[in-house]
């Protein structure tokens, strides 16, 4: 009766999954995904420190990154998420370092805390990706970003047009400690100076929809007049209009993001929440693309900047308009 139920076993085994096995065929593993037979093994390892993964652009990033990577199967990216701690995100770099990976892509959480561990890798001679947000001083091999200043100084003009040269603007910033959040609020009072525009209220929301909210409410009951509201990043400009629509006040302000995600920013245009988002690439398959550069032999580029688009109602269905020079 054993040998005759050990007979069954690799039959009972596959019951219920429609599939015709052999008895004897080995049964595949849930936990390994099969790999087609002519891949070949990774020839470099990358590490991938990203600073938190509580934005969804910065999910968008990660994933641009493992899509342009998939395509290259000379290549293994290893991702690790600091979680918004400077502390976890140098003990990253520095386990990195450490283990010998060939390149290290870091996108800081914040420039200082990552400059010394970003600058001893890459005078390991371990080349280093500095993505988005920049380290102090150039010891990297390349840094990839749009221009943070550029974008703020152009949503800056637009919304002094937008308004007519004259009202009272809430500004919602991101992260201050961070060169996007400096730059895009330093680029912004650039594209605004000369108008009439009045900042009535500003706030550090850390990039994040609920401070937002929060910082949103304290304005709303502060101010009985705002006409438009200037966030660092669309999940802020969104927090906002949520303030604002929860106070039946979202039809008298107007809102503006930075980022543009097809799922976030741009939906957020097109269902009229959001007058305009300004497009933050991500700079995921670019990244991929120096990696390759470099791990090949080859110079890139110490600064690769992005072009950007901006997309309103009137421009959304015709992807966007890109910003001049």
């Amino acid at each position: 009766m054993k040998a005759f139920t050990l007979r069954l076993l690799p039959f009972l085994l596959i019951l219920g999954t429609g599939v015709p096995v052999a008895a004897g065929t080995p049964t595949p593993n849930p936990r390994q995904p099969s790999q087609p037979a002519s891949r070949e093994a990774p020839r470099w390892t990358i590490g991938m420190s990203q600073c938190n993964l509580g934005e969804p652009w910065r999910v968008q990033m990660n994933a641009d990154i493992k899509k342009a990577s998939e395509a290259h199967p000379e290549i293994n990216v290893i991702f690790k998420d600091a979680q918004n701690d400077n502390l976890r995100q140098v003990a990253h770099v520095e386990e990195f370092a450490r283990a010998g990976v060939d390149l290290i892509i870091i996108s800081p959480k914040e420039a200082a805390p990552l400059t010394k561990p970003v600058s001893a890798a890459f005078k390991k001679g371990i080349p280093v990706i500095v993505l988005d947000r920049r380290v102090l001083g150039g010891d990297y091999t390349c840094f990839i970003g749009a221009d943070n200043r550029r974008i703020g100084k152009a949503a800056g003009a637009w919304i002094a047009k937008f308004l007519g040269g004259k009202g009272k603007v809430v500004e919602l910033k991101g992260l201050m400690t961070s060169t996007p959040g400096q730059d895009r609020n330093s680029g912004f009072r650039e594209g605004i100076k000369g108008s009439g525009l009045e900042i009535v209220f500003e706030a550090d929301m850390k990039w994040l929809e609920p401070n937002a909210r929060k910082e949103m409410e304290s304005a709303l009951a502060r101010f009985p007049v705002i006409d438009l509201v200037y966030a660092h990043n669309d999940p802020g400009a969104h927090g906002a209009y949520l303030a604002a629509r929860a106070a039946g006040r979202e039809k008298k302000i107007a809102f503006v993001g930075i980022d543009a995600l097809p799922h976030e920013g741009q939906m957020y245009v097109k269902q009229g929440v959001l007058a305009a988002s300004f497009e933050y690439p991500t700079g995921g398959k670019e990244a991929i693309d120096a990696a390759l550069s470099i791990l090949g032999g080859k110079q890139v580029p110490k600064e690769i900047t992005l072009s950007s688009r901006v997309f309103t109602r009137e421009n959304i269905g015709k992807g966007g308009e890109w910003l001049s020079n």
